[in-house]
């Protein structure tokens, strides 16, 4: 067997299991070899379906040209195509190659399905240049480790099966399997800086250290093992600093750690909510601002679309995304939409939460705190302003306006998460409507 086959069959042999391998395939040198070569080992894999997709950035003249060149390689392979169009033109000021990607992995992650396996054909050599950009960006230990071998990917997983092999390697196979491919002229264009990096920088060590780009992807190798080792130690530490809600940190938590285990359990922490972690300029506004704050004092710090916030003891992480829903009218019937993400689910049972003898009544609506409100919690003799009730319950201020109240009339009947109130809750000999947000 050919040796690089042999290598490409041991490599996919330590992925997980699927159904389905999905070759995200450009129609250049590197996703043909890795696209002929998958088929020719087909025989020996448990998968029972291989497939290309082509991403049509419509950023050449020729992109149409290349995307029949490759339906037509596919047909010659006898495996399923598709080919999805993209608008890879990108914002003002971001860079032409993370428009493209970006675009890329948002199809990617669209078109698979549950258990999928897509392959990108990435090697050897493209790992010693990402590392050395991650580098030249000033890159921590996780953009150091490069590209990862193999991840979970949307409902699927992600994996770089050529990442032991060279171009070179690529070029011979392809050479010797007679096949055909496209050449992308903007690969030589060095307005691009992988296209810099590796035509005028790593060209220019290649002949004083010739294994360079194999001594890049080891460091690369060992980066990510410090990463992982990273993440273990911080998930140690988080487990430690559980603040007084859920999803809070505990901030006298965090100081009990040195400056560098704080640094990594909030990236962890961050990066756990699927958030794109702060830079290190950013951190240190956090260090400087909220966590050596006062505890009465509410400072934040704002990044990409999220922000940390700290109330009295806890650190929040918060989207600085607006969902503030408008007031509606409610039967109490059926569940409430509140916005996209934020619903009302309702459930009877006897006993608990709001009368069901509520149920079609045509005066009640679900508002937001505007400020002024007053409630009397179920139990209770007295009437309380609402704004000492949040107090009361350690509710931080700006998540307050976004609170569901439900209102009878005029009269606030429950404050959704919190209580229920007089006289609108059912006695134990009463069915009841149990008032929930989900989100």
């Amino acid at each position: 067997m050919n040796s690089l086959l042999n290598t490409l069959l041991k490599q996919l042999k330590t992925f997980p299991d699927t159904p389905h391998y999905r070759v995200a395939y450009s129609g250049g040198c590197d996703s043909h070899v890795l696209l002929h070569a998958l088929v020719a080992l087909r025989d020996q894999l448990p998968v029972t379906k291989i497939s290309a997709l082509h991403i049509n950035h419509g950023l050449a003249e020729e992109a149409d040209r290349w995307a029949a060149h490759c339906e037509n390689v596919a047909a010659d392979l006898g495996i399923e195509f598709q080919t999805v169009e993209v608008d890879a033109m990108g914002q003002a000021g971001e860079s032409p190659e993370a428009a493209a990607r970006q675009a890329r992995y948002h199809v990617f992650a669209e078109q698979m399905n549950a258990g999928d396996g897509l392959l990108l054909a990435h090697h050897q050599d493209d790992q010693a240049e990402t590392l050395l950009l991650q580098l030249f960006r000033g890159a921590g230990v996780r953009g150091l480790a490069a590209m990862p071998r193999c991840v979970d990917f949307s409902s699927g997983w992600l994996a770089r099966p050529l990442l032991g092999m060279s171009r070179q390697q690529l070029r011979d196979y392809a050479e010797e399997a007679g096949l055909r491919w496209i050449e992308d002229p903007s690969n030589q264009s060095a307005e691009f800086d992988r296209n810099f990096l590796r035509h005028h920088i790593i060209a220019d060590l290649l002949p004083r250290w010739p294994a360079l780009s194999q001594t890049l992807a080891r460091t690369a190798q060992h980066q990510s093992s410090a990463g992982k080792l990273l993440d273990e130690l911080a998930q140690m530490d988080l487990g430690t600093l559980s603040g007084s809600r859920a999803a809070c940190l505990s901030i006298c938590g965090l100081k009990q750690l040195s400056k560098e285990r704080q640094d990594n359990v909030l990236r962890y922490w961050i990066r756990l909510r699927g958030i794109l972690p702060p830079s290190t300029v950013q951190l240190q506004r956090i260090h400087a601002e909220v966590l050596s704050a006062r505890e009465d004092a509410q400072p934040q710090v704002d990044w990409a679309d999220s922000m940390i916030r700290r109330y009295r003891n806890d650190l929040y992480l918060l989207s600085t995304k607006s969902n503030i829903a408008q007031s509606m009218s409610w039967d109490l019937k059926n569940n409430l939409n509140l916005s996209a993400e934020r619903h009302l689910t309702i459930k009877q049972q006897r006993g608990l939460g709001l009368k069901a003898s509520l149920q079609g009544r045509t005066d009640i609506s679900v508002r937001f705190r505007r400020g002024g409100e007053l409630c009397r919690p179920a139990g209770r003799r007295q009437t309380h302003r609402l704004k000492t009730l949040w107090q009361e319950w350690d509710v931080p201020p700006w998540e307050r306006e976004h609170i569901p109240l439900i209102y009878i009339g005029d009269e606030i009947a429950q404050v959704v998460g919190y209580c229920l109130c007089e006289p609108w809750q059912a006695t134990a000999e009463e069915d009841g409507l149990v008032v929930t947000e989900f989100v």
